[in-house]
């Protein structure tokens, strides 16, 4: 076994800066180019009416709620890739990952359901009468994108686990530029489109989906990937699918509630009024500028442990798993700096088209609001760097347990904070804050007391016939 202590400087070592960036940086780009995607599609809709914004993201953010907990499972397929890969078990690959696509196909049904209600979902919210209509009409049409939504999180887990992250970059930045031109053309209506307002992001979404489904499926098919690693084994895998569901059904759990969470805080606000709930989307939209490059680098620290408990390197999971938390403080840092001294530099195109109305009252409002942001940025880099770290050595029942009491915590705290006290939006923000900031001391508890170490999701050897 290497002797990890002494392995070269921080910047050339084993699962040092290099090495880490090398494989993270892809997946920094590819949550970027989703970041840049929403951040476009958020300004289109600005830019056609504030009510399409105000009901784009809860109606975008109640249809991912329902998504998370099979979302959350196919994405595991990728912890298994990792700890497969590291373990030099190539053949198993494939297999797992069909029977995250498996899991996606039967989960669909349910997922899509909720859109029949759609209407009746967001009378109860309390929001305006024209933000009510567009929220409807934006679930019920992404609601049909859940199936390839679902198949494409397990099928991208093929490469994503093997780090080779540069194809999952590939594929995502095509779907992105897909999209975004498709938002052009169908939001406003040019190039032949209708003009479809809320509804035309909400199919150029879809469509752009259903794109990268194709694309891997195509990859995936590749004769090196048949014969290497299975990449067309889409056989039904009772033991696979058994070992998938009890790791990664408390991953998706863990999803479900946090999303579920943050979901009740966002319609919760929205009864404040339209200037509220659109200056909160807009600093959500906004914050993703910083959250989605770290979710990049804490799907590295992932698939590092994952590849390395594989080996069974637990001290080199751990060192690239503090390598990834230092690039993500670094980079929340600048950011947030940026969110106090400069926010006009990331609000100034929502408000491009000159429409007036109330517009200058919501920028004031996300003015403030970017700094909650700011405050609570480097401890969302602990939440997600080490809850990733662990998840992807199989400590998926202490997220879960964490999860389902911060969840009750946060959605709790936020309705007696506004229909108990009367605290207001500030109160609400205050309250998100210090939520956000205790998940982050819990994930960095549970990793340094090192359970995590001796966990592993896959069969020591590969069992005859499964």
């Amino acid at each position: 076994m290497r002797d990890v202590r002494v392995d070269g400087s921080w910047w050339e070592r084993a699962c040092g800066g290099r090495e880490i960036l090398r494989l993270a940086l892809p997946l920094v780009m590819s949550s970027l180019s989703w970041t840049l995607l929403t951040f476009i599609d958020r300004m289109f809709l600005m830019w056609w009416s504030h009510e399409a914004l105000a009901a784009s993201f809860p109606a975008a953010l109640l249809w991912w709620t329902l998504l998370c907990c099979p979302l959350g499972i196919c994405m595991y397929a990728g912890t298994f890739v990792s700890q497969y890969y590291g373990a030099d078990q190539q053949q198993r690959i494939g297999a797992v990952v069909w029977q995250g696509v498996w899991i996606g196909v039967l989960a669909s049904p349910l997922v899509m359901a909720p859109a029949l209600l759609a209407d009746t979902v967001f009378s109860w919210t309390g929001h305006d009468a024209v933000v009510q209509a567009q929220e409807a009409t934006y679930f019920r049409i992404l609601s049909l994108g859940s199936p390839c939504m679902l198949v494409s999180y397990a099928l991208s887990a093929f490469y994503s686990g093997q780090g080779k992250t540069r194809i999952v970059m590939a594929v995502d930045m095509v779907a992105v530029l897909l999209n975004i031109v498709l938002d052009y053309l169908w939001i406003f209506g040019h190039g032949g489109f209708p003009a479809g307002g809320i509804a035309g992001g909400a199919w150029a979404t879809v469509v752009a989906i259903t794109a990268k489904v194709v694309i891997f499926l195509v990859l995936l098919a590749l004769p090196w990937n048949r014969t290497t690693y299975g990449s067309l084994d889409w056989r039904w895998n009772g033991h696979l699918l058994a070992r998938l569901w009890k790791f990664g059904g408390p991953a998706g759990l863990q999803m479900l509630l946090e999303v579920a969470g943050f979901t009740a805080f966002v319609f919760l606000v929205g009864s404040l009024g339209t200037s509220e709930l659109t200056a909160t989307n807009l600093a959500f939209n906004i914050s993703s500028l910083a959250f989605m490059p770290v979710f990049g680098l804490s799907t590295a620290a992932s698939i590092v442990v994952g590849q390395q408990l594989g080996r069974d390197e637990p001290d080199l999971a751990a060192r690239g798993t503090w390598t990834c938390l230092w690039l993500a403080l670094g980079y929340m840092g600048l950011v947030s700096l940026l969110y106090v001294a400069v926010p006009d530099l990331f609000l100034v195109g929502f408000f491009a088209s000159g429409e007036t109305g109330n517009g200058e009252e919501i920028r004031r409002i996300a003015i403030v609001l970017l700094r909650y942001v700011a405050a609570y940025n480097l401890f969302d880099a602990l939440n997600m760097v080490f809850v990733s770290a662990i998840k992807g050595a199989g400590d998926t029942k202490f997220v879960f347990g964490t999860s389902l009491v911060m969840a009750i915590v946060l959605a709790a705290g936020t309705y007696l904070a506004l229909r108990v006290y009367g605290a207001g939006l500030h109160g609400c923000w205050v309250l998100v804050t210090a939520w956000i900031w205790l998940l982050g001391v819990i994930y960095l508890a549970r990793f340094l007391h090192g359970a995590w170490r001796t966990m592993r999701v896959i069969e020591p050897v590969p069992q005859a016939g499964a």
